[in-house]
């Protein structure tokens, strides 16, 4: 099993005199290339930058390589969770990779703690699957089941010291985990976040090309037992491709914490 790791790659939001830079994490494909790495240490505005954002009413604007989502970023996160449905991967052609999950830390902080799921095209073939990880250390796939449109619920905690537990259940197949994991240093608990992700990374650094995932939503999104609407410093993290172009579109904020992602390309 190759690991899942937590990559820093242009994510930077400038707004009303405020820097906020954002660090990115994912999901290790199964099928993931030779050396493939979901992670490049150290702050994203030293890698790849790309344009600031803005404010847009309420909430922050940030361009990413291989996130898009909603964040909380100012202020301290103790748990974050959201529901969604697996969705069908579209395979065409070569390999692709889409995860989805929920996490605290990682948007500007070099720890993270997250579970998901994944949807990775091997050539034609679709393969789902569910993991957890707490980087710096490798991450775990479950074994269970996954298929297209299963349901998950997903929730991460903070417990204590360097605790946390990662709880994700697929009510669709019937099985569900708690996990509880040590982070090995002292949690930044500086943001949360519900992500849609173009996994990390090509043998030369790249990211890896976006699984054609159709439309996702992701549902009853909170941080710290609330909205995330609610939440301080919320960002919009879109995701952009190196021509500048987005790779899928972000939904608005529905009741303050559901919200969709459309896939638009794979590179």
């Amino acid at each position: 099993m190759l690991r899942r790791w937590w990559m820093a790659l242009a994510l930077t939001a400038l707004t009303a005199g405020l820097a906020l830079t954002a660090t990115s994490a994912s999901a290790a494909p199964a099928a993931a290339p030779a050396g493939a790495a979901h992670v490049s240490p150290g702050g994203l505005a030293d890698l790849m930058g790309v344009s600031a954002a803005h404010t847009r009413g309420l909430k922050f604007e940030a361009q990413s390589t291989n996130w898009s989502g909603y964040a909380g970023t100012t202020g301290r996160y103790t748990s974050v969770s959201a529901s969604w449905t697996q969705p069908a991967g579209t395979c065409r052609r070569g390999d692709q990779y889409a995860a989805f999950w929920v996490g605290l830390d990682g948007y500007n902080s070099t720890t993270v703690e997250q579970t998901g799921s994944e949807v990775d095209c091997v050539g034609r073939t679709a393969q789902y699957y569910a993991w957890y990880e707490m980087y710096p250390g490798p991450s775990e796939n479950y074994t269970n089941t996954v298929r297209a449109g299963d349901h998950f619920n997903a929730t991460v905690t903070y417990l204590s010291g360097e605790q946390f537990s990662l709880f994700i259940q697929d009510t669709t197949q019937g099985w569900s985990h708690t996990t509880t994991a040590g982070l090995g240093q002292t949690p930044a608990l500086s943001s949360a976040e519900a992500i849609a992700e173009a996994p990390c990374c090509t043998a030369s650094g790249g990211i890896l090309p976006l699984t054609d995932f159709g439309t996702m939503s992701f549902t009853g999104t909170t941080a710290n037992g609330s909205a995330i609407g609610n939440a301080g410093g919320l960002t919009e993290i879109i995701m952009i491709d190196n021509a500048g172009r987005d790779k899928d579109t972000i939904s608005s904020l529905s009741g303050g914490e559901n919200f969709s992602a459309t896939w638009l390309r794979s590179n």
